[in-house]
């Protein structure tokens, strides 16, 4: 079994691959950039494991030909982030819609290929407009989305729609794929490099900054060791067609810096709340926030219910303990490396 994960060197996509590979796995690592993703190259490894790292863009399709010719499982990972984004579309948008698209011809063409694991989000399961407290399921679509009023949840939800209309061709026909989508929340945990910073992490990354405020914004979590492992599992569980929420728990932002305290009291997490006024002048001189993000998202929350997810895909969810102490840890680890 030859195991195609696409994002190789991202946040999720590198927990996969170190995952896979531990558990003596053949994987073909896919990566925009070979010399940003020599990293993976230091993960320990089984002994009847290997690892290759391809370059592939999923824009260019002959890339993406190559990479899937010869994998019977394809596990994508790949995805943009809205982070320094100037064209949403371009940047966000055509990756994940125009790019799953291509990988899905790359697998009609490569009749190997009988698992698809798919890394989707909580923004394609939860609407754009919705109720303070709502809570949401893996039953639900964020079928509201714009270019201009939500572009992530629009590329995550538009992507799975490609990836399981493609797949329902396949299984009309001769032709059978497993299908599984994975949703995580926020992703925290252990950073394997210093672009894990990046992104979702960004916001435990605050905490240890100048900053002696947060934002009265709530976060739901889940540690990116269990989003892999659901990964991995979901190779032989889970229902074929199914879509899991893979999540924690909830937290504000001042409630996750009083539990940092508590975990990590050797040092003055900051726990004071931002004034919702103060915040919104702060995002218009801000280089990452906008006064939008702020104002949807300041003082509103919903939760998910992950119903069976544990059960089914054979995980047990890590304690928010574990996830919190380990992620500041490797936050340590790397200014120490840098």
């Amino acid at each position: 079994m030859v195991v195609l994960v696409t994002g190789a060197a991202g946040f999720i996509g590198s927990h996969v691959v170190h995952l896979l590979l531990s558990e003596g796995r053949h994987v073909r690592a896919t990566v925009r950039d070979v010399q940003n993703a020599q990293f993976l190259k230091s993960f320990p490894q089984h002994a009847d494991s290997s690892l290759e790292i391809v370059q592939m863009d999923l824009l260019e399709v002959d890339s993406v030909h190559t990479a899937v010719s010869g994998c019977d499982t394809v596990v994508h990972c790949a995805a943009s982030l809205m982070v320094d984004v100037k064209d949403p579309q371009r940047d966000v948008v055509d990756p994940s819609v125009a790019g799953t698209q291509n990988l899905c011809e790359a697998i009609r063409g490569n009749d190997a290929v009988h698992t698809v694991i798919h890394t989707s989000s909580v923004a394609a399961i939860r609407r754009t407009r919705y109720e303070d407290g709502e809570t949401f399921t893996s039953n639900d679509w964020c079928d509201d989305a714009s270019l201009q009023s939500n572009p992530y949840g629009l590329a995550k939800a538009e992507a799975e729609r490609k990836m399981r209309a493609f797949i329902d061709q396949c299984n009309a026909s001769t032709r059978k794929i497993r299908l599984v989508t994975i949703h995580p929340s926020i992703v925290f945990g252990p950073i394997f490099h210093e672009r894990h910073a990046r992104g979702s992490m960004a916001y435990l990354k605050h905490y240890r900054g100048k900053m002696p405020f947060v934002l009265n914004a709530h976060l739901n979590f889940v540690d990116v060791r269990d989003v892999a492992q659901a990964h991995v599992n979901a190779i032989e569980n889970g229902q074929d067609g199914g879509r899991y929420i893979v999540h924690k728990t909830g937290l504000w932002m001042k409630e996750l810096g009083v539990a940092l305290r508590r975990i990590l009291p050797e040092r003055k997490w900051p726990v004071a709340r931002l004034p919702t006024l103060l915040a919104l002048v702060m995002a218009g001189f801000h280089p990452k926030l906008t006064v939008k993000q702020v104002r949807s998202s300041t003082g509103r929350h919903v939760n998910y219910d992950i119903q069976d997810t544990e059960q089914m895909l054979g995980i047990n969810l890590r304690s928010i303990d574990s996830t919190l102490t380990d992620s500041m840890e490797s936050f340590e680890e790397l200014s120490r490396k840098v």
